[in-house]
């Protein structure tokens, strides 16, 4: 008992820690299936895969995939008949971080060939692919 009262900070530092590397991990396996950037684009020019970007359409206006369909994630739901059902979705944000809760959405409504962009538009900007104004 004596050994964790005189170390309690270091005990908590390696708890914290540890949270901390589990937590990509954590994120990543409820975010669905993602895909990198190379992938991204075999799964748009092989399938031909709906672009689905749901940042706001101030971040959209900003630049986007070429061909991508701007939904907000505030309005997913409601618009979720717009999307044809027979193609697969890639969902884009900025960074990957949201894209999770729309899969989440389209997961609820059915929809079973969806993926995530991993590392969202800033990956794709970065990797050197078009991004259109």
């Amino acid at each position: 008992m004596e050994f964790i009262t005189e170390n309690i900070i270091l005990i908590a530092v390696a708890l914290g820690s540890g949270a901390m590397l589990l937590w990509p991990v954590i994120n990543r396996a409820r975010s669905g299936v993602s895909l990198d950037t190379l992938a991204a684009t075999r799964l748009i020019n092989d399938t031909g895969a709906i672009v689905l970007d749901i940042r706001t359409t101030a971040e959209y206006a900003g630049g986007h995939l070429p061909n991508a369909r701007n939904i907000p994630l505030a309005e997913l739901e409601k618009r979720l008949g717009e999307l044809k059902s027979n193609k697969p979705v890639l969902i884009c944000c900025a960074s990957g971080a949201r894209s999770g809760r729309a899969l989440a959405v389209l997961e609820k409504a059915g929809r079973t060939d969806i993926y995530n962009l991993d590392g969202g538009l800033q990956a794709w900007a970065q990797a050197g692919l078009p991004v259109v104004k």
